[in-house]
C-alpha cells in the first residue's frame, strides 16, 4: 500500500514538470506545438489551443520570435479543390468563454527559422493579446503525424 501511495505522489508531483501550458489572467494556452520539418524547410508550422476563461473578448495580435526571421498568423481555406494560406492581418479574435485552435486552417507561420529544429527542441516564442499583454511560451517540436500541420507539406511562406 505504501509503494502505491508513494507511486501516486511520485506522479503528481511530476506532473509541473511534464505540463505543457501557459496562463495569464484569462488567457490559457494548452501545448504549443510544431511539427518537425525537413532540413532546410523555408517554414515551420505552429499549433495550439487558445482559451479565454474570461467574460470580455479578447484578440491575439502578434506572435514574436528570435527562432524565426518572422511569424506571421496564417488560415487556410480549401476553395475547389484548391488550398489557399492567407495572413490574418488583423489578428485572431478569441472570445469570451471560448477555446479556439490553431490547427490546420489557422496557425502560427515561422518563417525562415534560425536553423533546423527536431523533435524534442523548444522553440520559444511571445503571443502578443491585445487585452492580456504578452504572454511568453514554449513550442515543443514533436514528430510529424497526419494531424495538425498535415496541410504544410510543400508551403513556401
Amino acid at each position: 500500500m505504501k509503494k502505491i501511495l508513494l507511486s501516486a505522489v511520485l506522479g503528481l508531483l511530476a506532473l509541473p514538470a511534464t505540463a505543457h501550458d501557459f496562463t495569464r489572467g484569462a488567457i490559457y494556452l494548452d501545448h504549443p506545438m510544431i511539427e518537425e520539418a525537413p532540413p532546410n524547410a523555408p517554414v515551420l508550422g505552429g499549433y495550439l489551443s487558445i482559451q479565454n476563461m474570461g467574460e470580455t473578448d479578447d484578440r491575439l495580435v502578434a506572435i514574436e520570435s528570435t527562432a524565426a526571421e518572422k511569424v506571421e498568423m496564417h488560415n487556410s481555406t480549401v476553395t475547389d479543390g484548391i488550398a489557399r494560406m492567407q495572413p490574418m492581418t488583423e489578428g485572431l479574435s478569441i472570445p469570451a468563454g471560448e477555446t479556439v485552435w490553431l490547427d490546420d486552417g489557422m496557425h502560427a507561420m515561422f518563417i525562415k527559422p534560425s536553423r533546423r529544429y527536431v523533435v524534442g527542441d523548444e522553440v520559444p516564442a511571445t503571443l502578443v493579446f491585445e487585452k492580456a499583454g504578452r504572454i511568453d511560451v514554449t513550442f515543443k517540436v514533436e514528430e510529424r503525424t497526419s494531424g495538425a500541420g498535415s496541410s504544410h507539406v510543400g508551403h513556401g511562406g
